[in-house]
């Protein structure tokens, strides 16, 4: 008899939800984690009294009201709604792309000015758009591409605009109203007592093995329980036997600050190409902290291979089609569950997460 119905592997959101519902019903689990602390991503720290998000912003929003009622069950949050401003060359622009932008842009008013400003430019790509560039100004014309897309993708991606394929920016959200919220769900919030509370209560009761790669020894792992839920990349799992799945990565560096305040926002991004980073979080504008200092952490995104921490899956042609061949050599082995971010090698918002745990749980328990 195994000593556990389930390993999981990772203490991230999914896992975390997972785990949660198992132990609901009478199953015993074990987590095993790569990193030194649970929470994956939205791992949360306090610092001089400032809730810190080690890697990068979470504000958790959704128009899934079972999924609010759901985490709102679990700590309690506070409304905030995100409003990022963006920095080009010392020039102030809000995000996402609204009405403040264009009078900024342009020196104009009106909702029709601006319609007619973008519609004239939008007509410059005539065709369909073969890469991200065509892709962009046929979706908000030349100016903004210019100002507020190009470089800071450029950076995020580490290639050209006209080297990234059209459907990376399916869609640029432009509103023809001032209204600074970057999200339309009607929740949003973030816990009052950071992110890292909600996975303590989600994984109140399992056994947690911190500093330990699966992957070096996943026989000895697997004998410890009947199934593995498995939350990391596909292709570690596989020892890269089909060849390796391409991330971008981040690099987040933290300062302390003898100020009340630093840039008057919890988010700010830097769209020119001269800045290294791609935006500064001051982390104490998430709960509206009050407090003497201040944290700030700056972005550089680099490559997948200076950091071995991966971010965002390149989902070009020969990615998606290396990841289709992982995904069912892990499907054909019964015991083992997948699911998560970098098992489905996808990018997703917490609610989205969160969603895709119940779902898996109501399947497999």
């Amino acid at each position: 008899m195994s000593a556990y119905d389930f390993t999981i592997v990772g203490t991230g959101l999914f896992g975390a939800v997972f785990a949660h519902e198992a132990m609901k019903h009478g199953k015993k689990v074990l987590m095993v984690e790569k990193r030194d602390h649970i929470g994956g991503n939205i791992y949360t720290e306090k610092r001089d009294g400032i809730d810190i998000h080690r890697y990068g912003a979470h504000i958790f929003h959704t128009s899934d009201k079972e999924v609010w009622d759901y985490v709102n069950g679990l700590a309690a949050f506070r409304p905030f709604i995100n409003s990022p401003i963006a920095s080009y060359h010392g020039h102030i622009y809000n995000m996402p792309f609204n009405m403040n932008t264009f009078a900024r842009m342009w020196d104009i008013s009106t909702p029709e000015e601006a319609k007619r400003i973008i519609e004239k430019q939008r007509r410059e790509i005539t065709h369909e758009p073969e890469n991200l560039e065509e892709q962009a100004i046929s979706l908000v014309g030349r100016d903004i591409y210019e100002t507020l897309v190009r470089e800071y993708t450029e950076k995020q991606w580490g290639r050209k605009c006209t080297e990234l394929p059209p459907w990376i920016i399916k869609r640029l959200p432009v509103r023809f109203t001032y209204d600074n919220n970057y999200f339309s769900d009607p929740y949003q919030g973030i816990p009052e007592d950071g992110y890292t509370a909600i996975i303590e209560h989600l994984i109140d009761g399992a056994d947690i093995v911190l500093s330990e790669d699966y992957t070096a020894d996943r026989e000895k792992w697997d004998r410890k329980s009947g199934r593995t839920l498995y939350t990391g990349c596909l292709d570690a799992l596989y020892e890269y036997r089909l060849g390796k799945l391409e991330y971008r990565s981040e690099i987040f560096r933290e300062e302390r600050l003898e100020m009340e305040d630093f840039q008057g926002n919890a988010v700010v991004n830097y769209t020119d190409g001269e800045t290294p980073w791609t935006r500064i979080i001051e982390h104490k504008h998430f709960l509206k902290t009050a407090s003497p200092v201040t944290w700030i952490s700056r972005e550089y995104p680099v490559d997948y291979s200076e950091t071995g921490e991966p971010f965002y899956p390149i989902n070009d042609e020969r990615n998606s089609g290396l990841y289709k061949e992982y995904r069912k050599l892990a499907e054909s082995d019964s015991r083992l569950l997948i699911g998560g971010r970098l098992a489905d090698y996808a990018y997703y918002d917490m609610d989205k997460t969160v969603r895709a745990a119940l779902n898996l749980a109501a399947k497999a328990l």
